[in-house]
């Protein structure tokens, strides 16, 4: 079973149905325990990275998070879930993530061109820098996903599984052992995207 942590925030029940799509069990839950006895684990978020770190803490599900972790399970963040495995971010001020991704989250406007409009918005092909990871086993080089963000993580290049381009080569995904993030939404990103949260199943 897959535990989709709800903290408050999050795409949670578009989550849920991509994974019925691909005939795979999820259950929505802020219990502990479910998360901790899951196969499983997908942190989702939307929103504010401070904000956010807040709720999962006040929650008290961020440990479940850092338990299943640390017991092997394969754990993936999306979007503002991603940006939480990270060390710290600097939304609005700077916060504590949960610190399975070493790195930080910083905002886009660091590094791409001033003429780009902030949020980045819309669909963008995926580029891996090294060997492909498994979690991309069912998807091709120059795959297009759906990318809401103003953030992005930075982090080293031994951690970055995939890249995408808006004016400089911005972090589309991160994994560290057994834990994996994406800065896009697959649950909007088609069949594309139930490829990627096919693969994940089989982590």
């Amino acid at each position: 079973m897959i535990a989709i942590v709800d903290y408050g925030v999050g795409n949670l029940f578009s989550l849920k149905s991509s994974f019925a799509a691909i005939g795979q069990d999820a259950a929505v839950t802020g219990d502990a325990a479910v998360i901790r006895c899951a196969d499983r684990v997908l942190l989702p978020g939307v929103g504010a990275f401070g904000d956010a770190a807040e709720k999962l803490r006040r929650s008290g599900l961020d440990q479940a998070v850092l338990d299943a972790a640390a017991a092997g399970k394969p754990v993936m963040g999306i979007c503002l879930g991603m940006q939480l495995l990270f060390d710290r971010g600097f939304e609005y001020g700077e916060h504590a993530g949960l610190g399975l991704i070493p790195g930080e989250v910083r905002s886009i406007s660091e590094v791409i061109p001033a003429t780009l409009k902030i949020p980045h918005i819309g669909w963008n092909s995926l580029h891996f820098p090294g060997e492909k990871s498994g979690l991309f086993r069912y998807i091709r080089e120059g795959d297009c996903v759906y990318f809401v963000h103003s953030f992005h993580g930075v982090t080293s290049p031994d951690y970055v599984i995939a890249t995408a381009e808006y004016g400089a080569a911005l972090t589309a995904a991160v994994q560290r052992g057994n834990v994996c993030g994406c800065q896009f939404h697959p649950e909007k990103s088609g069949p594309v995207g139930l490829n990627i949260l096919r693969a994940f199943c089989q982590m």
